[in-house]
C-alpha cells in the first residue's frame, strides 16, 4: 500500500508566508536573510517529522454505505463508517469520489477518531438521470500530531450501482396522496352508470341515486330498496409508449424531459397494475429500443423498472410509424395509449398527427408532453434587445405550433395532456382515473 503524499496544513503555509518578511528585509541587513532561511528550513523540517508521525492507511478502515439501486431526482443518502486502529487519536478528512453526474452535498467532510473508536459520516446525492452509475475510491487526509503536514492515502472502495427512477414515488402512500390533492377530475367526476362497468356490490338507496341502478329482485328478497354500485373494468390494456428521440434530450428543471417521462410512466403503470388492468411498455428513437407486451402483476412492474432505467435520450429524429407499427401489431384489444413526446417541433408533430389520429376511434390515445415554463415566460416576456425579441418570437412560434397540434388532437378525440414538471406525473395519473371512472375504455 502506497505511504502516501505530504499535505502541507494552512498553518504550515502561513509560516512559510511569515518568513517572507525578514526575508524582504534582508536588503538592509543580510542578518534577516539568514533568519528567513533558518525559519524556511525549520518548518521544512517540522513538516517532515509531522508527516512522519502521522497516521498511515493501516491505521484507518473506512465503509461506505450505499444502496445498490438509487433514485434519480431526489436525495439518496451515502454514509461512511471510519473505525480507528491507532493507539492515539486520529483527525483528517474524508473526501469520498461520487459518480461525476451525480450532484453531491458533504462529501468532504472533516473527522476525528478516538484510539480504537468509530465514527459514521452521511451525506447525499441527486442523481440527475438514470443508468449505471460508479463511486470511486475515498480518499483520506490524515493530520500530524503538530498540525502542520498531513498524508494523503487513497483506499480502495469503488463500487457500482444503478440509478432507477424515483422509486418512492411509486409507493402507495405517495399515490394516495396524488389522487387526494392533485386528482381534481376523479374527485369531482359525476356519479352516474357507464356502459362496461363491472359489478361490485349491493348498498342501501339513497335519495338521488338512479333508479335504473336499483336491484328490484334484491330489495324484494331483503325487504328494503338496494341499488348496484359499480367499479371500471379490470384487465383493460394500458400501452405506455416513450419517445426517446432527440426532442426529449432538453432539460427542464434540471432534468432531460426523458427522465421526467419515465418517472410519470413508472406512476401511471403502478397506478394500473393496482387497478387490475394489464401494462405494457415500448421505447423508441429512430427503431424500437425496448419493449414488454401488457402483462399484470408486481413482478411486471419490476421488470418495467428494469427495461427503462437506462433508457436514454438520443440526437436522433424519432420514427413514431415505426414504433406504432411495431406495438399495435401486437395489439389487437381496445387500449389506452399514452405517448410521452414533445409537441413544439412542426414537422415531428405533423408525423405525429398522421400516426396517433389513425387509433381512433379502435383505441383512445393520449399524448403527454412536458411544459417548459422557461419557454413560456420566454413567449411572454417584452423584450429589452434584439437578442430577447428573436428569444420571444421563436418562443411564440413554438407555442403556437404546439396549440394547433393540441387542438387538432382534441378534436379528432385524443386526450392531451401538457404540465410542468413537478405535475407531470400527477397529471398523466388523472388522465387515466379519468378515463377509468368515466367507463371510457
Amino acid at each position: 500500500m502506497s505511504p502516501g503524499r505530504p499535505v502541507p496544513s494552512g498553518l504550515a503555509v502561513a509560516l512559510f508566508a511569515g518568513a517572507l518578511v525578514p526575508a524582504a528585509l534582508a536588503v538592509a541587513s543580510p542578518a534577516f536573510g539568514w533568519l528567513a532561511l533558518a525559519v524556511d528550513v525549520a518548518v521544512l523540517l517540522l513538516c517532515a517529522v509531522d508527516f512522519l508521525r502521522a497516521p498511515r492507511a493501516r491505521d484507518v478502515d473506512a465503509r461506505r454505505e450505499v444502496e445498490p439501486i438509487l433514485s434519480s431526482g431526489v436525495d439518496n443518502t451515502v454514509r461512511w463508517e471510519l473505525r480507528s486502529r491507532a493507539d492515539r487519536p486520529v483527525r483528517g478528512e474524508l473526501r469520498d469520489e461520487p459518480p461525476l453526474d451525480v450532484e453531491s452535498q458533504g462529501h468532504r467532510q472533516p473527522f476525528t477518531l478516538e484510539p480504537h473508536d468509530a465514527t459514521r459520516l452521511t451525506y447525499r446525492v441527486h442523481p440527475r438521470s438514470r443508468g449505471d452509475a460508479r463511486f470511486g475510491d475515498v480518499n483520506l487526509r490524515l493530520m500530524g500530531p503538530l498540525g502542520l503536514c498531513s498524508r494523503q492515502v487513497r483506499l480502495p472502495a469503488g463500487q457500482d450501482v444503478k440509478v432507477y427512477p424515483d422509486l418512492r414515488a411509486l409507493s402507495r402512500e405517495a399515490l394516495t396522496l396524488a389522487r387526494a390533492s392533485e386528482a381534481v377530475s376523479a374527485r369531482t367526476l359525476p356519479r352516474k352508470s357507464v356502459e362496461g362497468r363491472e359489478f361490485e356490490s349491493l348498498r342501501e338507496y339513497r335519495p338521488g341515486d338512479d333508479y335504473r341502478h336499483i336491484d328490484w329482485k334484491s330489495s324484494a328478497r331483503h325487504g328494503h330498496t338496494l341499488v348496484r354500485t359499480w367499479q371500471p373494468e379490470r384487465n383493460q390494456p394500458v400501452l405506455l409508449l416513450l419517445d426517446c428521440g432527440r426532442h426529449m434530450a432538453g432539460r427542464v428543471q434540471g432534468r432531460r424531459k426523458l427522465d421526467h417521462a419515465v418517472d410519470a410512466a413508472l406512476r401511471l403503470a403502478r397506478v394500473s397494475l393496482d387497478a387490475g388492468d394489464v401494462v405494457g411498455v415500448l421505447a423508441f428513437a429512430s427503431d424500437v429500443r425496448a419493449f414488454l407486451p401488457p402483462r399484470k402483476g408486481a413482478e411486471h412492474l419490476r421488470l418495467i423498472t428494469e427495461s427503462l432505467y437506462r433508457a436514454e435520450a438520443g440526437l436522433e429524429e424519432s420514427d413514431y410509424g415505426r414504433a406504432f407499427d411495431f406495438a399495435f401489431a401486437r395489439q389487437t384489444r381496445r387500449a389506452l395509449v399514452v405517448l410521452f413526446t414533445d409537441l413544439v417541433d412542426p414537422d415531428a408533430s405533423s408525423a405525429l398527427l398522421t400516426r396517433t389520429l389513425a387509433l381512433r376511434p379502435r383505441h383512445l390515445p393520449v399524448v403527454a408532453s412536458l411544459l417548459d415554463e422557461d419557454l413560456e415566460a420566454a413567449a411572454t416576456d417584452v423584450p429589452g434587445d434584439a437578442t430577447s425579441a428573436y428569444a420571444r418570437q421563436a418562443a411564440s412560434r413554438m407555442e403556437a405550433e404546439y396549440r394547433r397540434t393540441a387542438t387538432t388532437l382534441r378534436d379528432a378525440g385524443a386526450l392531451v395532456v401538457r404540465a410542468p414538471a413537478r405535475g407531470f406525473g400527477a397529471a398523466a395519473l388523472n388522465v387515466y382515473l379519468d378515463v377509468k371512472a368515466r367507463g371510457r375504455l
